[in-house]
């Protein structure tokens, strides 16, 4: 298709962006699908206001990147959008808005004659001929009355170092040599269905060869496909020399894309935070501040009224010293790891300790008295009424998906071609409730369960989960115990998962538009904290429906009500009586849809790291229950 092409196709919200179908991966249309393009093709000029401001985030981001090796970037931008664009389509700006994405697998098939074709062999004609429906864009083929409608063939060659390729279908059915009758002939896809894997014959129009695509399934069937190209067809570019096997995959599969993303809080300016940490959160707004003379300017603005709190000698050092690190110490950080510690220590330290006159117009606390019959088990319950979360999105996996903690498991692959100063980023603005679960409960049973054989099967399988996932490519000393997220966070992860399957019941918000935030802490600096929040990008979240169900009676109804559904399971006792155990790796014990699991954009793990019998008893073993609260009403 024509780079001068800026009609609209299709539409995606900005969290399907992040966690579905970001750059470089496939987005189905109704009649074809399409691949989001680099960030060299993304245009934000003329547009307000799609810079979204977070330095927290933004830090984290490019220590992520330092670590992926990339370039450092200085805004998270919001996807190009215009307001007003579809009220008038016709209009060029609103034309020329969007995220650019290019046809993918270029290799279509009519679904009349079946004939199978590139696009560029111009068999195939575009037709998308009112900017109002964007959704009736389509591929037909003049080869009947009507013209029939012509759709992606759907195979695609993929491997672990994260390249993305058409099927080589002329070359496959002609095994490997050119047809001796056309330069670039013609084929036609014929599938004949059934229930046994794919049934597609392959055949070549001008020669008449066949070939069914079953011979390049499976480990018989990678002889019979070429070396990886080393495509990114995102970027338009081939890297030379991959050395990965490429893997027949059928677009649209769920594992050709794993999102690599990161997400933080907006917080208000802690008063007496370490000067180091809050030079780093507010790097550019604070880098230009090298001076006695420009402190005092910037200290003057009410934009800058916080810097007040601090000595100016000490900002000024500060500031020159994180420069210094910047400058000298920028390959020595790239060696480390990422930690999801870096995002969540500064949202517990402000959650768990803040007062609600450090309230900003992204973020406010509200305490409200712990229910008697609760005191037991939470040291606090905390509205927080306005809150804002940021994300961004990083960088891409194929096949294998990532682990924050191991980035070495799986091969990133970058989102433009030269080094952008931006990622794409989106926000969400809404409400939560915050929990604190009393530490001294949490130390206690958290020193009973290190040696129960309950928590030992949880760590035997985290051990093999890890030994299982470790790529082939990997090479020297590997621990499979890196990454263990600890006792006490299963128990908080459990109880989030009730709570969220409670409180969806009476919120207004269903199940998947909540999140959560699991503050567990390591064992140097423990938390206990639990933020279940709004989570939907298209509406403001603010509505009370949350946030009113931690007052009185509410609360205590509720949190004994999930209790309560959590001592019984209607797929009791499989579910009740299940712990991993060798050779199985799942990460769960006595959990399933049922009774525990929730959808995956709510749960931070995917339903991993869950086990209820750490919360009720279900059998003899009351002593590893962690709630000390009576289940009668």
């Amino acid at each position: 298709m024509s780079t001068n092409y800026f009609r609209r196709v299709g539409t995606a919200r900005p969290s399907h962006l992040m966690y579905t179908a970001g750059v470089g991966a496939l987005i189905d249309l109704p009649n074809f699908s399409v691949l989001v393009k680099g960030l060299e093709s993304w245009s934000h000029q003329g547009l307000p206001g799609h810079v979204i401001d977070e330095p927290r985030l933004r830090t984290a981001v490019n220590r992520s990147l330092q670590l992926y090796g990339a370039a450092r970037i200085h805004e998270l931008r919001a996807a190009p959008w215009m307001e007003g664009a579809d009220n008038s389509p016709k209009d060029w700006p609103a034309q020329g808005v969007g995220v650019p994405v290019t046809p993918f697998p270029q290799w279509l098939r009519c679904t009349a004659c079946n004939l199978l074709a590139p696009i560029d062999a111009e068999a195939f004609a575009f037709v998308n001929n009112n900017p109002r429906t964007p959704h009736e864009a389509k591929f037909v083929h003049d080869c009947k009355p009507g013209k029939p409608l012509a759709v992606a063939a759907r195979f695609t060659l993929v491997c672990t170092s994260g390249h993305l390729d058409e099927f080589p279908y002329a070359p496959f059915v002609h095994h490997g040599s050119m047809c001796t009758k056309a330069p670039r002939p013609l084929l036609r896809m014929k599938d004949h269905g059934g229930n046994q894997a794919a049934n597609v014959t392959l055949e070549c129009v001008a020669c008449g060869k066949q070939r069914n695509i079953r011979d390049a399934m499976g480990e018989r069937g990678q002889r019979h496909l070429p070396r990886c190209r080393g495509r990114h067809p995102h970027l338009g570019t081939f890297d030379a020399g991959c050395e990965q096997e490429a893997t027949l995959m059928v677009a649209g599969a769920s594992n050709q894309w794993f999102p690599i993303t990161l997400s933080a809080l907006a917080l208000p300016p802690a008063k007496d935070a370490d000067l180091a940490d809050l030079v780093e959160e507010r790097w550019a707004e604070l880098q230009g501040v090298t001076s006695r003379a420009i402190y005092d300017a910037f200290a003057r603005t009410p934009a800058y009224g916080y810097l007040k709190d601090h000595d100016p000698e000490a900002v000024v050092a500060a500031v020159r010293a994180h420069q210094d690190r910047l400058d000298g110490k920028a390959a020595q950080e790239a060696t480390g790891t990422l930690s999801t510690g870096d995002l969540l220590s500064p949202e517990w330290a402000v959650l768990a300790f803040s007062s609600a006159d450090d309230a900003t117009e992204d973020f406010a606390l509200e305490d409200v008295p712990v229910p008697e019959g609760l005191a037991d088990l939470f040291a606090d319950v905390r509205q927080v009424q306005r809150l804002r979360e940021a994300r961004a999105l990083v960088g891409f996996t194929r096949l294998d998906a990532p682990d924050p903690e191991s980035p070495e498991i799986a091969t990133p692959v970058r989102l433009s071609r030269t080094s952008q100063n931006w990622v794409p980023a989106s926000e969400v603005r809404g409400e939560g409730i915050f929990l604190r679960v009393r530490e001294e409960l949490m130390a206690e049973w958290e020193e009973r369960m290190r040696k129960s054989p309950a928590m030992q099967a949880h760590r035997e399988a985290f051990a093999r989960f890890r030994t299982n996932r470790k790529s082939d490519r990997l090479r020297g000393e590997f621990d499979p115990m890196h990454g263990w997220p600890g006792e006490r966070y299963l128990a908080l992860h459990s109880l989030s998962h009730l709570l969220i399957r409670a409180i969806s019941l009476e919120c207004g918000y269903g199940s998947a538009s909540l999140g959560e935030r699991i503050y567990a802490g390591d064992e140097e600096n423990p938390h206990t904290g639990i933020l279940i929040y709004t989570a939907v990008p298209d509406a403001e979240g603010t509505l009370g429906g949350l946030v009113s169900l931690a007052e009185e009676p509410h609360f205590e109804r509720i949190v004994r009500r999930a209790l309560r559904d959590a001592a019984r399971c209607s797929s009791d006792p499989l579910c009740a009586e299940r712990l991993p155990k060798d050779p199985a790796d799942y990460l769960h014990g006595a959990a399933c849809h049922v009774c525990l699991f929730v959808s995956e954009t709510t749960c931070e793990r995917g339903n991993r790291f869950l086990d209820r019998r750490f919360l009720v008893p279900l059998g003899d073993e009351s002593d590893q229950v962690l709630t000390p609260i009576s289940l009668r009403p």
